[in-house]
């Protein structure tokens, strides 16, 4: 999976706003995000696509971590709710599951929220 491929998959979950939040600090021009509910689900870089920053289930976490190669800390965010998740070390299947699942944990969170 490529760059642009990934992009479209986040684009079609649904009401996803991309955007580019890190342009003006030093090398922030390419990390790309994707919100959900104006809260971020993912994230990664546009000219180093080699690994994607998800959302995900700590008790899934370490059982990603134990079954499969490819997996590593989150850039900046905490490693207890963030995987990092490396592209071309996971089946294109997998890495999209998480993508959705990433993106239904945070919609959930924060539609919830709305509904206060």
């Amino acid at each position: 999976m490529n760059i642009e491929e990934y992009r479209e998959l986040c684009l079609s979950l649904g009401d996803v706003e991309e955007k580019l939040p890190f342009a003006k600090m030093p090398g922030g021009d390419s990390i790309l995000v994707f919100y959900v509910c104006g809260h971020t689900f993912c994230y990664c870089d546009l000219y180093d696509f080699t690994a994607v920053n998800l959302k995900c289930q700590p008790e899934r976490i370490a059982e990603l971590r134990e079954n499969y190669d490819g997996f590593i800390d989150p850039d900046h965010m905490n490693p207890k709710y963030w995987i990092g998740v490396l592209v071309k070390e996971v089946s294109s299947e997998l890495l999209k599951e998480l993508t959705r699942n990433s993106f239904e944990i945070v919609k959930e969170k924060y539609t919830k929220k709305l509904k206060r």
